[in-house]
């Protein structure tokens, strides 16, 4: 059996790597496609979260807004109150 030199063999390989590197770019196209669609839904569940949590301190704040109110009116009504003991004692 005698060796033959690969040139000779009829393999191109040329060819073979040009076909491997199309592969390889498009390969990677597709993971960087995917990569990114991935990291859009992340920001967009993150966006709607923090959506969420904005509407939970606006709430919060008015909430805040309205027992500041209220603890004022309550503090006025024990200060009538208080002068009314002073004044009859």
């Amino acid at each position: 059996m005698t060796s033959m030199p690969l040139a000779a063999s009829g393999v191109n390989f040329t060819a073979i790597t040009i076909s491997v590197g199309i592969i390889l770019v498009i390969g990677a196209t597709i993971a960087v496609a995917v990569a990114s669609y991935f990291r859009l839904q992340r920001h967009r569940a993150d966006a709607v979260a923090m959506a969420a949590y904005r509407k939970l301190a606006e709430d919060a704040v008015a909430n805040q807004q309205e027992l500041r109110s209220q603890l004022e009116k309550l503090t006025e009504s024990v200060r009538a109150v208080e002068k009314l003991m002073r004044d009859v004692g």
